[in-house]
């Protein structure tokens, strides 16, 4: 099969060659990869890791090419989402069956590809904030991926949502549109309490959100895109003074069960237009370079996709 691999000496460390085709488990199915969609995480440190000749890649939609010989999972010609450790940025794809979504017949697969890590992430770290209905959810690093699919999912749950990015006078109106009733410039400048917070960034904008937490309230911390150390202050920790019972959770996304059923979800929102995926580069596999380029130069706001031909 064809396949982006891993090259060192290449343009963004990336070419398009050959490489065996996979060999499912009798738990897996082999799928025919039609777009996978990029995360900054994998080109940031993945590529730079990985030994040549690799495949990586985490999101990949496409078409079950050989159903599971376990008899688990869709059947040949069922289009599916797909979240793995590696493997997607492939033309053929072995998949966990309980690491893969249905989709409807007839939805995009670019805009499809970026459900597994960037929608997942969000719903799962709305899991962890608990009920929110009625509630108020910060979501920090709101214009990346998951940002824009967890601003969408707090508001379809029934929150308040607080949508903080570096740059509101630029993005002010797309948040709103997805759902955000308040664009801020950061947690410090939240003037009340909040019940949640979906932490995107980490550094010193997870302490300052911390910081903003209601009693009883759960922050949750996702991404670290700032790379600066988290230094809480003596005394952020007390539990006196309306800090009552405050929560700080991490997750790992592929340590969750049940993510099969969360992954047709998302997709079947995705395919009705209940959620938008911000698609902010979209090419062929083999300009692979020029979305890698952009994402690590923090060009874009939303999922780099590539279709695979």
């Amino acid at each position: 099969m064809r396949a982006l691999l891993v090259d060192h000496s290449a343009p963004a460390g990336l070419r398009i060659g050959r490489a065996p085709d996979p060999d499912p488990a009798p738990h897996q199915v082999l799928v025919r990869v039609t777009a996978t969609s990029l995360n900054y995480g994998e080109v940031a440190v993945g590529l730079e890791q990985a030994a040549a000749g690799t495949v990586l890649g985490w999101d990949a939609a496409g078409v079950v090419e050989r159903a599971a010989a376990d008899g688990s999972g869709p059947a040949a010609g069922t289009p599916v989402v797909t979240l793995g450790p590696a493997g997607g940025w492939a033309e053929l794809r072995a998949v966990d069956t309980d690491l893969l979504g249905v989709a409807p017949d007839g939805a995009d697969p670019g805009a499809l590809s970026t459900v597994p890590v960037a929608g997942a992430t969000a719903l799962r770290a709305l899991h962890r904030v608990g009920p929110l209905l009625g509630r108020r959810v910060l979501i920090t690093g709101a214009t990346g991926g998951t940002g824009r699919y967890a601003v969408q999912l707090a508001r379809l749950g029934g929150a308040h949502v607080i949508a903080s990015t570096g740059s509101p006078e630029r993005h002010a109106e797309g948040l709103r549109a997805l759902g955000a009733h308040d664009v801020v410039a950061g947690p410090d400048r939240l003037t009340t309490a909040v019940d949640g917070v979906v932490d995107l960034v980490g550094g010193a904008q997870l302490v300052a959100a911390y910081d903003r937490l209601a009693e009883g309230g759960t922050l949750v911390a996702v991404g670290h895109s700032a790379g600066t150390d988290e230094t809480f202050p003596y005394g952020a920790l007390f539990g006196d003074q309306g800090r009552h019972d405050r929560s700080l959770a991490t997750f790992f996304l592929l340590g969750c069960t049940g993510l099969a059923r969360d992954l047709t979800w998302l997709a079947e929102r995705v395919a009705a237009g209940d959620l938008t995926p911000h698609l902010a580069w979209r090419g062929a596999w083999d300009d692979a370079a020029g979305a890698v380029d952009a994402l690590l130069g923090r060009r874009l706001h939303g999922k780099a996709v590539l279709d695979i031909a």
